[in-house]
């Protein structure tokens, strides 16, 4: 049995903790190197990528007030964020930036994955933001320096088109999502809402002489002790924007995540053995 961490033993201290994290984790980011991206301008003239994703998801399994709430919590967040622009050397920190929520509103609950277990809490559900950033991320030069994806997947996607394995999950103090630009243009961060969607978008300050495309490689299904894993390469595609020919296939990375919903019948799961 694993052994219990002290704020599980004795709950009133996990306020205390959070603010302990938050507080070095800001200490810390003074002095790691990196220069954060903090400067907003007006919308830079080309897009370099954009994607979209449903908000609402109908299969969580919750009460529907919590995706809403997400909603809302998402639009809060965004505000943190939105325009921001990542000159050369700097590096975007979600965590740097929503940190300065509580001037755009108050968060409601959403859900959350805590302990391995899906419950409400105020703030849930900004993992949904992170995602598309890390998405774009992807589809642009900016380089990914942290991404944590999630251990466990609660319940499908709510866009039966979208990729697998492109999620990065955020907790303040904890976990981040970054990324540098590393590059001699400038890029910005364009997200905007509609009743079902957000959206996402990389803009720049130079027109793109290339496209990148996110793809799935190899997806399948293990059982291993008893427990059901989704496994996924996440590979870029590069195009040359003018004569459309592939310049650079690369895999960027492997993912495996627990699945805990029920998967349908048709879904061919491989059985691997245990070790004796």
């Amino acid at each position: 049995m694993a052994r219990k961490r002290l704020t599980q033993m004795f709950p009133f201290l996990l306020p205390l903790r959070i603010w302990q994290r938050n507080l070095f984790y800001r200490i810390g980011m003074r002095f790691d190197g990196n220069k954060y991206a903090k400067t907003f301008g007006e919308k830079l003239d080309y897009e370099v990528c954009s994607t979209k994703t449903l908000m609402i998801n109908e299969n969580s399994g919750h009460d529907i007030i919590f995706q809403r709430n997400k909603v809302d919590n998402l639009k809060i967040a965004s505000q943190t964020m939105n325009h921001i622009l990542i000159y050369p050397g700097e590096t975007f920190s979600f965590y740097y930036l929503s940190k300065n929520s509580k001037k755009y509103g108050e968060y409601k609950d959403g859900l959350i994955l805590v302990d391995g277990k899906i419950v409400a809490k105020k703030g849930g559900g900004l993992c949904h933001l992170s995602n598309l950033l890390h998405y774009i991320f992807l589809m642009s030069p900016l380089t990914v320096t942290e991404r944590h994806g999630h251990k466990i997947k609660s319940f499908p996607n709510p866009d039966k088109s979208s990729l697998e394995g492109i999620d990065a999950t955020i907790s303040g103090g904890w976990l981040d999502l970054r990324a540098k630009n590393e590059t001699n243009d400038i890029y910005q961060i364009d997200i905007s809402f509609d009743d079902e969607y957000m959206y996402g978008r990389i803009l720049s300050n130079k027109k793109p002489t290339v496209d990148y495309k996110i793809i799935n490689e190899d997806l399948h299904y293990v059982e291993e002790n008893d427990k059901i894993f989704e496994c996924v390469s996440v590979v870029r595609v590069q195009t040359d924007k003018q004569d459309k020919s592939i310049s650079n296939h690369k895999k960027l990375y492997d993912e495996k995540v627990f699945i805990e919903y029920e998967l349908p019948e048709d879904v061919v799961i491989k059985k691997i053995l245990k070790k004796k």
